[in-house]
């Protein structure tokens, strides 16, 4: 009679939380797309100082980045939004980069994307329902912080 053969595992366990490495192409992603926002908000911010008109954003009567870059909604409490916008991608460049490693970045980056989402969403809003008028600008930085939204929210997932 034969003993019985055991098989034995040879892998280790599996993690269920991801590896810092396994993170870094989300940070990686986050730390780019916050760049673009920064380039796309800094053109904005220019553009909203601009004495005169350009044909830079315009591409008919439905969209005019001077005219939403130029109305009443483009300042909050004197600040212009498009300054805004460079200070918040800025700050979520940051968290990306030289706060990579904190406990709770992953959290501060979901808290920031989300709050620059429902920003930019309200302004969506008063862009396509008060001023009738769309600013491609605008749109790529919405476009771009949904998109750090969810790479922010894969993050904070996989950190935990």
């Amino acid at each position: 009679m034969q003993p019985a053969v055991t098989e034995t595992s040879s892998r280790a366990p599996v993690s269920v939380t991801a590896a810092p490495s396994d993170n870094r192409w989300l940070l990686v992603a986050i730390a780019v797309l916050s760049c673009f926002g920064v380039v796309v908000s800094a053109v904005s911010l220019q553009r909203h100082y601009a004495k005169s008109a350009s044909s830079f954003c315009e591409f008919g009567e439905k969209f005019n980045c001077d005219i939403v870059n130029r109305s009443e909604y483009s300042t909050v409490m004197g600040i212009p939004v498009a300054g805004i916008g460079m200070v918040g991608y800025a700050f979520l460049l940051a968290l990306a980069t030289l706060y990579r490693g904190g406990r709770q970045t992953p959290i501060w980056l979901l808290a920031a994307c989300a709050a620059g989402l429902v920003f930019a969403l309200y302004l969506t809003y008063v862009e396509g329902f008060v001023l009738d008028t769309w600013c491609i600008l605008c749109l790529s930085s919405l476009a771009t912080i949904m998109a750090l939204t969810v790479l922010a929210m894969v993050f904070r997932i996989r950190s935990s």
